[in-house]
């Protein structure tokens, strides 16, 4: 009797899951997607009315809850949004700077590495007369100048990635780019590497230098004067040590940036390694961006919403992991493939999942979070499957830095891409992240700190020590797992009725 009382939960929650949407619960997705999905460029309710109007109908129709803050910095975003209409950079772009070599297209340093530095004096002479003709030019068209971007920063749930949604979809400019930070910083590491790969190698004897950064910096600039970030945070030494001439290079050729992130500017890669070379990226930030602050101090995700049947489940509950078997094997019925191991390329890498079917995934916290995966990785497991099973969630000490920091960009990378989830944990959602006795490695840090005879605050500023930034975002992790649980998520990451 109790197994056929399991079975009949699944497939309640399965149904649910699966059901062919009717007219009313078609309404709300739209609506649904209109404030969380990534809509086109040209929204057909855009060209009815502006942001505030769509925000205050969405209001009226009781889809948001009226928050006044975030009714001003969409007022804000309305004003960035009329001006993007018909903003550009490439009157930027056109005048080519003078030192070639620094300054150039990554394209075009591609195509031309075997010129650089190779110009004959009359050749020189020559460039230096176009140089003066293009400096004539520019005399005659001044450049435009770029509007300020905003930085908009808040608690979890106070309805950031909502208003990214709004704006975003409103914003009628065909050379706009939306990214999550870390899929963003992902793809600058890889373009440095490739364009250090097409350099001429360096001959004996010769010293040449050679910053690859700005060249980067105009080639995303080439494509795209818009760059929309959700989840702005920085925890790796990696970006934090570029990011100043990243941006400063983003900003000189007429990119806007408009971000969101739980941290003020000025705690951005607080406690992190080095962080003296990545303070001055802050000013930067803040010249070339308003700062908004949402301080509501309601988490909207957690918000009385239809639970979408049992999603989370505590491994020392009876039969938790029956359930999750039979969930498994549930989805897996429904698909039109064989249980089996799936291999994924990822930038030529191969990644292994032992159990899939069709686009349901059967994975352990072991497999996508101790092994040395990422972004990348992450995105490819939610481009190719839109439900997730994760078994075997531990509790989260201070000391699982590294794997508590890979949870945490899976499931921003899941709730962005709309990945299905269904958990089997050691702990209650709300107690995931357990800051109880030390483990071995904190008891060893602490002896170091100890015999290396640093005062308490000195100790607080090193990474080495302190998993802050962890336990910071392990916040937006809880938060929006809750969410995850939800009718509504769960019908919006139903790919079958795409």
């Amino acid at each position: 009797m109790a197994a056929y009382r399991l079975r009949s939960t699944t497939r309640c929650l399965l149904r649910l899951a699966f059901k062919k949407t009717s007219l009313s619960r078609g309404i709300w997705c739209e609506r649904f997607k209109a404030v969380r999905g990534h809509t086109s460029m040209s929204a057909p309710w855009a060209a009815h009315g502006g942001l505030i109007s769509h925000y205050d109908s969405l209001v009226c129709s009781g889809s948001l809850r009226e928050d006044d803050q975030q009714r001003a910095a969409l007022l804000q975003l309305e004003q960035l949004n009329r001006v993007m209409t018909d903003y550009t950079n490439i009157p930027i772009l056109l005048p080519q700077p003078k030192d070639c070599l620094h300054s150039q297209p990554t394209s075009e340093l591609k195509n031309n590495t075997s010129k650089v530095n190779l110009c004959s004096p009359q050749e020189k002479m020559s460039n230096e007369k176009e140089d003066r003709d293009v400096d004539n030019i520019q005399e005659e068209s001044p450049k435009p100048h770029p509007p300020h971007g905003y930085y908009i920063h808040g608690d979890v749930g106070t309805g950031k990635t909502m208003m990214m949604d709004l704006f975003y979809s409103f914003v009628e400019n065909g050379r706009k780019r939306r990214v999550h930070f870390n899929a963003f910083m992902l793809d600058v590491h890889r373009r440095i590497h490739k364009l250090k790969q097409s350099l001429p190698k360096r001959r004996i004897g010769k010293m040449t230098m050679y910053d690859p950064i700005f060249p980067v910096a105009m080639e995303i600039a080439e494509e795209t004067c818009l760059l929309c970030f959700d989840e702005f945070q920085v925890v790796d030494i990696a970006d934090a040590v570029i990011l100043k001439q990243l941006f400063e290079g983003l900003f000189k050729c007429g990119v806007v940036v408009v971000a969101t992130s739980n941290r003020p500017p000025e705690e951005l890669y607080k406690n992190g390694l080095q962080r003296a070379a990545f303070v001055p990226f802050i000013g930067v930030l803040k010249k070339h961006c308003h700062t908004v602050g949402l301080d509501t101090g309601i988490d909207y995700r957690t918000r009385e919403m239809e639970a979408a049947g049992k999603l989370y489940y505590i491994s020392s509950e009876p039969d938790a992991e029956n359930a999750v078997n039979t969930l498994f094997e549930e989805l897996a019925y429904r698909q039109n493939d064989v249980t089996r191991p799936r291999v994924l390329n990822v930038q030529g890498r191969e990644v292994t999942l032992s159990r899939t079917c069709g686009t349901t995934a059967d994975c352990t916290f072991q497999e996508l979070c101790e092994r040395p995966l990422g972004a990348g990785d992450y995105l490819e497991i939610a481009r190719q499957f839109d439900t997730v099973i994760i078994r075997n969630v531990p509790y989260f000490r201070v000391g699982m830095k590294d794997q508590a920091r890979r949870f945490t960009t899976l499931i921003d990378n899941f709730y962005d891409q709309k990945v299905r989830v269904a958990i089997l944990a050691d702990a209650p959602l709300h107690r995931l992240l357990d800051q109880g006795p030390m483990t071995g490695e904190e008891a060893r840090d602490r002896l170091m700190i100890d015999e290396l005879g640093l005062t308490d605050e000195a100790s607080e500023r090193l990474t080495l020590f302190t998993a802050d930034e962890e336990v910071f975002a392990f916040q937006r992790t809880i938060s929006r797992l809750t969410e995850m649980q939800t009718e509504q998520y769960w019908l919006s990451g139903d790919r079958s009725q795409t």
